[in-house]
């Protein structure tokens, strides 16, 4: 009740309206600076003008919006944190690990691997800092019925002694690795900290994301924040549903506003966004790789980073880094192994 009282401190916010932005999940003044007043007027039932001078004003209030130098931006970027994968190699030609704050996109042809990338990262961001994660939470939205706790069990058993005995010590589990029930516990609990919905259709995953967000507020300040957020795949849905020339537009239209649901997700709770990607092959090329990822420049120019995932020999995957803002492109090579994501 507390943020539905401050929102009615904007003007042309009653306790009505501001009692259904709060129930749209607009509950607070960075929630309201960055939506648009098409959306804002759709959840409040107010006009468009209404909503851009509510939107105005708690710009204003949030102190966001305006011009600053770059030096401000500098040390906001300190802020940013590191998602290491646990693979050197990628690790370094990420400049550290995957960013908070925006959105990376995995893209490659089926059985890559694409997938065992956002389990590794739901387990690794549930360590400290010291260890590459963030020490928070994930949230994984299933579009292709792919998450499967057993291979969350594998990877936490994969971690290193020295983890594992970090995360038992800090979890307040009595144990060791070789203490079976004293793993299942510590599996038990990172399973705990993962928050698994699936979507059956493009508009149901669209719902996801605005829920995500919902999730995101609530563990807001809490000693375990939502610091991940996964799609797995972001365009399968869309990609069954619209077919043919004349549903690209409607499809485009369609996920360009759940990108943009993604991106303020990740920019008002600094989560990373891990999505991934189907591939299609251009006939039109006739030298170097064919494959192209799904989903046209809308979802390449809100992917800050974006990777393509090949298979090479056995168990091994070259990483390909495409297009980053400030990192020169390049590869690595990983292998994908019972435990995780090794090197190789």
């Amino acid at each position: 009740m507390a943020a539905t009282a401050d929102l009615e401190s904007l003007p042309g916010v009653g306790p009505a309206t501001a009692e259904k932005l709060a129930e749209a999940g607009y509950d607070s003044y960075r929630g309201l600076a960055v939506a648009s007043p098409g959306e804002l007027s759709t959840a409040a039932d107010v006009g468009e003008r209404s909503a851009a001078e509510i939107i105005r004003a708690a710009r204003k209030a949030a102190d966001v919006g305006g011009f600053e130098t770059g030096t401000a931006i500098l040390r906001r970027r300190e802020t940013v944190g590191k998602l290491r994968w646990g693979v050197p190699a990628v690790d370094e030609m990420l400049g550290g690990g995957v960013e908070t704050g925006s959105i990376t996109e995995v893209y490659g042809q089926f059985g890559v691997g694409k997938s065992q990338v956002t389990h590794q990262l739901a387990v690794n961001v549930q360590l400290p800092p010291k260890h590459g994660g963030l020490g928070g939470r994930a949230v994984f939205v299933d579009g292709e019925d792919t998450f499967r706790p057993e291979r969350i069990d594998d990877m936490v058993r994969g971690l290193s002694e020295e983890v594992l005995a970090g995360e038992f010590d800090r979890r307040g589990i009595d144990g060791s690795p070789d203490d079976e029930g004293a793993m299942e516990d510590l599996v038990g609990d990172f399973l705990d900290t993962i928050h698994v919905a699936k979507a059956f259709n493009s508009n149901h995953q669209i719902l996801l994301a605005e829920k995500a967000k919902e999730l995101a507020g609530e563990y807001e300040g809490t000693e375990r924040p939502v610091r991940l957020l996964c799609v797995d795949s972001l365009t399968a849905h869309f990609r069954a549903e619209y077919v043919g020339r004349g549903t690209l537009a409607e499809r485009q239209q369609k996920l360009n506003k759940h990108l943009h649901d993604l991106l303020r997700i990740a920019a008002l709770h600094n989560a990373a966004v891990v999505v991934t990607n189907q591939v299609q092959s251009n006939p039109d090329s006739y030298f170097g790789d064919p494959t192209r990822p799904v989903g046209g420049h809308i979802l390449g120019h809100a992917s800050s980073f974006r990777l393509y995932l090949r298979n090479s020999k056995g168990t091994k995957r070259i990483v390909r880094l495409v297009d980053a803002p400030n990192l020169p492109d390049g590869e690595a090579v990983m292998r994908v192994e019972g435990a995780g994501l090794v090197a190789e």
